[in-house]
């Protein structure tokens, strides 16, 4: 008789077990920013605590006794509007750099980085994530989306998919 209750609380919490998995992306992915009105091709990666936006002209300003910061963004055909969005807070992050003639990478000093908070739209997702604006032209993805932005969206990334959603649709 004792297994039956057993039995039955197992099958019970199993659809609470199924609702915990993480859904899968690939390692790249298309998100939009819906207050930027840009769709971006983003990296996904575990391996960075935050989330980056490729910003430039970043300029920290007060207005009405807060902090704001104004930007550019620095990806492909939108260069040319100016953002204004709160000031979240200024962030430490750890940069690498390689050094020369081939040697090991170092960590160099930490740099600071503004951070607002920003809504994207990840598949039919829309989250509010907390982003650092830093210069990302010289990579090939705009944006890139760290852990705490993947957790926030209860998803997994596959490294072997790439582009595993449509457009966004938020």
């Amino acid at each position: 008789m004792k297994p039956v209750p057993i039995l039955l609380a197992a099958t019970l919490s199993l659809p609470a077990l199924a609702n915990q998995q993480p859904d899968l992306y690939g390692r790249y992915e298309l998100i939009k920013l819906p207050d930027l009105g840009q769709t971006l091709k983003a990296k996904m990666d575990t391996g960075a605590v935050t989330a980056s936006l490729s910003a430039k002209d970043i300029e920290r300003f007060e207005r009405d006794g807060e902090d704001w910061v104004r930007f550019r963004l620095a990806a492909p055909g939108a260069e040319d509007t100016l953002f204004e969005h709160p000031l979240l807070r200024v962030a430490q992050i750890k940069t690498r750099r390689e050094e020369l003639a081939g040697k090991p990478l170092k960590v160099a000093a930490a740099a600071e980085r503004p951070v607002i908070e920003l809504p994207v739209c990840l598949g039919e997702e829309q989250r509010t994530i907390e982003v650092n604006l830093t210069d990302r032209s010289t990579f090939n993805y705009p944006l890139l989306i760290g852990a705490s932005a993947l957790r926030d969206f209860g998803a997994a990334v596959n490294p072997a998919e790439r582009y595993t959603r449509e457009r966004p649709q938020c």
